[in-house]
């Protein structure tokens, strides 16, 4: 999907979404009792949609007709989003670094301690801690983790 697009947003009502989806909307509804495909709501309670939950609809609806349970589908959607979020994750922590390495370019090592915090250290110093976790400068620069959050 296009970069300026923002596939979480809840746009869509449900008569809407299981149109997109090819669904019935009480079929929607079932899935969001179900804690399947959870849209967010409106002040007034209704139902609305994003992309995203288009998409995991239409991917339940192919699941669901390769012969896979629900609760196996459940778990597949609750890993397939926690995938997605590590994945943003490793993209803010390699940037982070990147950054911290600009930021300091005669510093060549660093540490990373248990609270998240860097310190650069010197040539032949010795971490505090035998839980800190020590980076040295790549010799070659980091190239960007790209976003996988299109769905195959």
């Amino acid at each position: 999907m296009s970069e300026n697009i923002d596939e979480d947003a809840p746009i869509f009502a449900i008569a809407v979404a299981a149109e997109l989806s090819g669904m019935h909307p009480q079929t929607l509804r079932q899935y969001d009792r179900l804690g399947l495909v959870v849209p967010a709501r409106t002040r007034g309670g209704s139902r609305r949609y994003s992309l995203r939950h288009v998409e995991q609809l239409r991917e339940v609806a192919r699941m669901s007709s390769d012969g896979i349970g629900l609760p196996a589908i459940v778990r597949i959607l609750e890993l397939e989003s926690r995938v997605r979020e590590l994945h943003h994750r490793v993209r803010d922590l390699e940037n982070a670094m990147r950054s911290e390495l600009d930021r300091r370019p005669g510093a060549r090592v660093f540490a990373a301690g248990a609270t998240g915090a860097v310190v650069s250290l010197r040539h032949g110093t010795r971490v505090r801690r035998a839980t800190d976790v020590v980076l040295w400068r790549p010799r070659h620069p980091i190239a960007p983790v790209e976003d996988t959050d299109e769905e195959e």
